[in-house]
């Protein structure tokens, strides 16, 4: 019995991790149309990851919050973008075969719906909606890493690409909550200089691995889990 109630647990934890991974695309797709900076795009997935923790995803609809969450996430970061350009964006991003929603009965009711979810969400997470966000770790360590590299493997690699794509992918899961902002940039870009086959010079021959001159309290086998969380989330794609 035991196990049969464990078994059920796993494959509702695998439904609503596709889920969550579904949702998180169409947040990004959604705000690359909007034009949405790095960072604001960033702190709406950490909304949406945040309001999940704390709510069962079957009493509510995940798309409904992740558009609240883009709304949420423009306000205090203060980009500006408007409220009718949020639900026309996310209504075609969310519905591809129908026609540009106009601004009738359903366009009012979406728009109500969606101002009631943000004050829920505000409740929820007790108003506390701005986040400590890897991206500016990230920033830093690339800049360190450029004076390191030649000027010509810098140049020739795309370390920096592949490292804030690494990063931006990385919240179509939860390890945005489960992992210090530090050890998530160092990760991305540890990750990064392997698939793109480049070493740091003199690394073996240092008191300190590169990694810890960046975050002290971070170990390379919390680097390799992390990795394999990415590499599993990859995978998952496949299955979505």
């Amino acid at each position: 019995m035991a196990e049969c109630r464990s078994m059920t647990v796993a494959r509702s934890t695998s439904r609503e991790t596709r889920t969550h991974f579904k949702v998180i695309t169409y947040m990004l797709e959604s705000g690359t149309k909007l034009q949405m900076d790095s960072v604001p795009m960033a702190t709406a997935c950490l909304i949406y990851h945040r309001f999940f923790k704390e709510c069962l995803l079957e009493n509510h609809d995940p798309y409904l919050i992740a558009s609240s969450s883009i709304y949420l996430a423009a306000k205090v970061c203060e980009q500006q973008i408007r409220l009718r350009d949020i639900l026309n964006v996310c209504y075609r991003t969310l519905h591809t075969d129908r026609p540009p929603l106009e601004i009738n009965d359903e366009y009012w009711e979406l728009r109500e719906s969606l101002a009631n979810c943000e004050l829920l969400m505000l409740r929820v997470l007790k108003f506390q909606i701005a986040f400590e966000l890897p991206h500016k770790y990230l920033l830093h360590y690339l800049v360190s890493l450029k004076d390191w590299l030649s000027p010509s493997v810098w140049a020739d690699t795309p370390i920096a690409k592949t490292a804030w794509a690494l990063l931006r992918d990385s919240y179509h899961s939860d390890l945005c909550l489960r992992v210090k902002p530090q050890h998530l940039a160092v990760t991305v870009l540890y990750f990064s200089l392997q698939c793109n086959g480049v070493g740091v010079p003199f690394n073996d021959d240092a008191d300190k691995q590169w990694w810890q001159v960046f975050c002290e309290d971070i170990v390379e086998s919390k680097i390799q889990s992390i990795i394999v969380e990415l590499i599993n989330m990859y995978a998952m794609e496949m299955n979505v």
